[in-house]
């Protein structure tokens, strides 16, 4: 079995092999930066900074986990002080996101490609008593020599789209066994505890902990940013209304910057402030706004001495990372990208948290337990269609009192569904103290 994988990896590998250099071509940052890193090759450093420690490895794909990542380190760290914690990621940008949120003395590395001899020579290096992944980030030569080394693999705010459920029990002579190995596997809903159950994890191991989203959404960022300053220099009155689109995906941002434009019509000052989810679309998408007479400016044209008259400009462009949530905190309404025009959704706990109304389209499939926790609260408003995300915005903006109580909804929902990152932790330390680990009792 384990031969076939790594001839399949291979011969898959290879034959994706153009698609990565053109992404090498796109973001070249994603696979230059820490490039030998994805091949196990380390720097003297990293490895002196392990020798002779008990290591627990930690990992999270992209910016969204990373966020989880860090919240739960936060929550794990004083219980094992003298571990030594190893962080790794698969983009740039994830790894941006721990280098500004996490501190020095926690080791910082880019995932290994999953071919076998990467994995051997990254675990031998790293040599972990434990390993914790975000998710479902399943890679079977990683999983498979964890396993053989006797290295207990938690999964942490585990859950399954129906998809990955099927392609998983599809592949059960594959991926069934690795599932089995799992040492705890900490689920979001009891949904998700069926769906990975079915695929092979041990009930025993299977715990329903909440989603870690709702705990990471209070995590503080930086304040290098002064949004109420920066709308004032490009002319942006105190009082305007704000719609804030986060994350959003290919079409979303030029159907909104159209509605936008009708809406002004009712509500002349409304500005529009698109974040797109990956900012080197930014370029493309500023040449079609442009071709639609979008007035808009690009965050990072703002500068110190940036003075726009009031109306100058219709739409804020983001085309910088790690400010979403400053500008979610200055929202009147807040749309979910990746919900209307793609599929899947984006994470709206973040708004919610910051007591805002929420408002997102029909398709939020990787937010279901989310999604429906906050509709169950009448904490956000799901729209099944551009006309009707039209009609809904127009309502939100002509009614103060209807976006308070949304807001208020959404407090109270973010409030009820905290301390899923505590009872993860809570869940780990029996085996983290098996393997000789000093475990501080909870206070």
């Amino acid at each position: 079995m384990r031969t076939l994988y790594n001839i399949l990896f291979l011969v898959c590998f290879g034959l994706a092999s153009p698609y990565y250099f053109w992404r090498l071509r796109r973001r070249p940052a994603d696979w230059i930066t820490g490039f030998g890193q994805r091949f196990a090759k380390y720097d003297p450093s990293i490895k002196q900074a392990l020798t002779n420690r008990q290591t627990i490895w930690l990992h999270a794909v992209s910016v969204g986990e990373v966020g989880l990542c860090t919240q739960l380190i936060r929550a794990l760290e004083p219980r094992v002080p003298n571990a030594k914690l190893v962080v790794s990621c698969t983009t740039s940008t994830g790894m941006a996101e721990y280098r500004s949120r996490l501190p020095n003395h926690i080791t910082k590395i880019y995932y290994p490609v999953d071919r076998r001899k990467y994995v051997r020579r990254a675990l031998a290096t790293i040599n972990p008593e434990a390993i914790i992944l975000l998710e479902a980030e399943v890679w079977p030569n990683f999983l498979w020599r964890a396993r053989d080394l006797n290295i207990p693999v938690f999964l942490a705010n585990a859950r399954l789209s129906d998809r990955s459920a099927a392609r998983y029990r599809k592949f059960s002579w594959l991926f069934g066994p690795l599932f089995t190995s799992l040492a705890g596997v900490c689920c979001q809903s009891e949904e998700d505890a069926r769906q990975l159950r079915n695929v092979g994890c041990r009930p025993e191991a299977v715990q329903v902990v909440g989603n870690l989203k709702f705990d990471a959404a209070r995590l503080t960022v930086k304040r290098e940013l002064d949004v109420r300053a920066l709308l004032r220099q490009i002319g942006v009155g105190e009082n305007a209304p704000i719609l804030v689109a986060g994350s959003t995906h290919d079409g979303e941002e030029l159907l909104l910057a159209d509605l936008a434009a009708r809406l002004r019509k009712k509500f002349p000052d409304l500005f529009l402030i698109l974040v797109p989810r990956h900012n080197e679309r930014c370029p493309d998408l500023a040449r079609k706004l442009k071709a639609q007479g979008v007035r808009f400016i690009l965050r990072n044209a703002i500068f110190d001495d940036t003075a726009l008259p009031t109306g100058a400009v219709d739409c804020l462009l983001v085309n910088t990372i790690g400010e979403l949530k400053l500008f979610y905190e200055l929202a009147s309404v807040v749309f979910i990208g990746k919900s209307l025009t793609a599929l899947g959704g984006q994470n709206p706990i973040e708004p919610a948290a910051l007591g805002k109304p929420v408002v997102f389209g029909p398709n939020m499939q990787n937010f279901k337990d989310i999604t429906r926790i906050l509709l169950g609260h009448d904490a956000a408003v799901q729209v099944k269609d551009a006309a009707a995300l039209e009609a809904v915005l127009a309502g939100l903006l002509g009614n103060e009192a209807r976006r308070a109580d949304l807001g208020r909804h959404a407090l109270a929902a973010v409030a009820e569904n905290l301390g899923a990152i505590e009872r993860t932790v809570e869940m780990m330390l029996p085996t983290l103290a098996q393997r000789g680990m000093y475990i501080v009792p909870k206070s």
